[in-house]
């Protein structure tokens, strides 16, 4: 805002009049006429400002309700995924945390676009630190198949994602790739386990629902090896599962697990290769890793 400073004095209309002629300045207008005027003046711009909002959202609405419904899913993905990096990068750093965080999004992308394809609706990724990440089904599978389709998704785009890490080492040799590689063939390994609620669980209902009591067995060797509150909770959370394999089901429940031969002899090769592959992974990453 600028400011004009005069000296006072007194003034005639003829000076006055010579002042304003000299500045090409118009004389002011009448202090009550001005207030009427800047009033009228700005709710008339307010109003056909509003008018012509309105008036364009209205047609803009295919454009504005989409981002109206994507801006929940979008604040409840990225606000998880940013609250995982920090607790990460608290154990592992920044850089290695947000690559992390990145392998767990295009491994729950892959259930979601599974799922997608099949033509189920799911919620968006959301994410837990030190837990991982889910999505939400908002569709039950209709039976095991389906069931094993959206469960296979995360770990085959998953592998693909650590496997997109391991080329970017070997074409740059930059450690932190190599890293995160290792650590993407681990965690959609871990994932295959033949245990409900992980996607291993998922896959082996197509096949036989009796794998489910050998995940357990490995998940059980695992935690007397290795104590940790992730495989307790497994544990916990898969045994009444488990259980009901010894217990009558009914015919719905058994129509559910009928799959066609065909069904369960693709899933059976597209799990244990994709283990195996995850497998022979882990150990070329071991070769070059730095051993301390």
């Amino acid at each position: 805002m600028y400011y004009l400073f005069m000296n006072e004095r007194n003034y005639t209309d003829s000076d006055e009049a010579l002042d304003a002629q000299q500045l090409a300045i118009p004389p002011p207008l009448p202090q009550e006429e001005g207030k009427k005027l800047n009033v009228k003046g700005i709710l008339g711009y307010i109003a056909l400002g509003f008018v012509i909002i309105f008036k364009y959202l209205a047609k803009l609405k295919f454009l504005v309700i989409p981002v109206v419904k994507f801006f929940p899913m979008l604040l409840k993905t990225g606000g998880t995924m940013i609250l995982s990096i920090g607790a990460y990068a608290m154990l592992y750093g920044w850089w290695f945390a947000v690559g992390f965080v990145l392998l767990l999004f295009i491994h729950e992308s892959g259930h979601l676009l599974a799922a997608k394809r099949i033509g189920l609706k799911v919620g968006a990724p959301v994410f837990i630190p030190f837990m991982g990440a889910f999505i939400a089904l908002k569709d039950a599978p209709k039976d095991a198949w389906i069931e094993a389709q959206v469960g296979l998704g995360g770990p085959l785009i998953g592998s693909l994602g650590a496997f997109a890490c391991h080329v970017v080492f070997l074409l740059t040799g930059i450690p932190i790739f190599l890293g995160l590689a290792f650590t993407g063939y681990f965690l959609n390994l871990f994932n295959l386990a033949p245990l409900t609620p992980l996607d291993g669980g998922r896959i082996c209902a197509a096949m036989s629902p009796w794998l489910w009591l050998v995940g357990l067995v490995i998940v059980l060797a695992m935690m007397i090896m290795r104590p940790n509150v992730i495989l307790l909770l497994l544990i916990v959370f898969s045994a009444p599962q488990v259980w009901s394999l010894f217990k009558k089901k009914s015919a719905e429940q058994a129509r559910y697990y009928e799959v066609a031969p065909w069904q369960r002899g693709f899933m059976a090769i597209a799990y244990f290769g994709l283990a195996g592959l995850l497998w022979y992974g882990m150990h070329e990453a071991l070769l070059v890793m730095p051993h301390q």
